[in-house]
């Protein structure tokens, strides 16, 4: 009944299916703990994905563009006390779009989502380190500027920011999802402190192009997510963790190609 009324549907029989599937999955298993995740190999590539997810989440900058906004604004002709208004304003668009990707989530997918997220970031970091290099040059450079944080903002807010906090429910079963979740939150709050910390020295030492290091983050996770994260729409748990099982035990025979372990097991007798 309360799933029901959660949905605002009575056909909730696909999912009750999948539900008893993954239960019956993990049946006599008990909650792991954040440890015993790192020392079991069934889901180191799941703790990878969502090791490096987190951390890119922190470290693509996207809270460093708050540092540099009141000074753009500023150089763009906003008047000073207008200014506090319109920072609020990027932080309503990281709002507005973080609630339209988890509408859209579901018809466009999480790899789209996260891949066109990084990159665009990854493209409006390079803009926007052009635009502060020419900021008293040229005239029009300050609303290059403004556009660019705008626009990293809402890049950050339709991908990486919508999508990150679901893939540890999508990925792990029941038992490991609270280490799962955990682990996460843990590297969240640290990145955002190593972030906070670090980022008036980078500005010191790297000056207008103080985003070259966020703009490798954004590439690398972009990477990371076209090789290695599979798709998650539309699939249950079952196949999710079968996807990711051959990839945790995948084994290089001498004929160059990878098997799994029951396949390894079956070929070795």
């Amino acid at each position: 009944a309360a799933l029901q009324k959660l949905r605002g549907t009575s056909d909730l029989s696909a999912e009750l299916e999948e539900m008893l599937a993954e239960q019956a999955a993990v049946k006599g298993q008990r909650a792991k703990s954040p440890w015993e995740l790192f020392q079991n190999p069934a889901v180191r590539w799941q703790l990878v994905s969502i090791v490096v997810l987190s951390s890119a989440m922190q470290l693509c900058g996207n809270d460093s563009m708050y540092f540099y906004a009141a000074y753009v604004f500023q150089e763009a002709g906003i008047p000073q006390d207008k200014i506090p208004y319109v920072v609020i304003g990027t932080g309503s668009c990281e709002l507005i779009t973080s609630v339209t990707c988890n509408m859209i989530i579901d018809y466009a997918g999480r790899r789209p989502l996260l891949l066109g997220g990084y990159i665009f970031m990854a493209g409006w970091a390079i803009v926007f380190m052009v635009a502060l290099s020419q900021q008293t040059q040229i005239s029009w450079m300050p609303y290059l500027s403004m556009a660019c944080i705008f626009a990293y903002i809402l890049s950050f807010g339709i991908g990486p920011a919508g999508v990150t906090g679901v893939l540890p429910t999508e990925v792990f079963d029941q038992m490991s999802r609270p280490a799962a979740y955990m682990i996460c939150g843990s590297l969240l709050w640290f990145n955002l402190f190593l972030v906070g910390t670090a980022f008036p020295f980078i500005v010191k030492s790297l000056a207008h192009f103080c985003y070259i290091p966020f703009l490798v983050v954004c590439v690398c996770t972009a990477l990371y997510v076209w090789f290695f994260l599979p798709e998650t729409k539309g699939k249950s748990f079952l196949e999710i963790s079968e996807e990711f099982r051959k990839r945790n035990f995948r084994t290089k025979t001498r004929a160059g190609f990878y098997k799994g372990p029951e396949e390894i097991k079956t070929t070795t007798l």
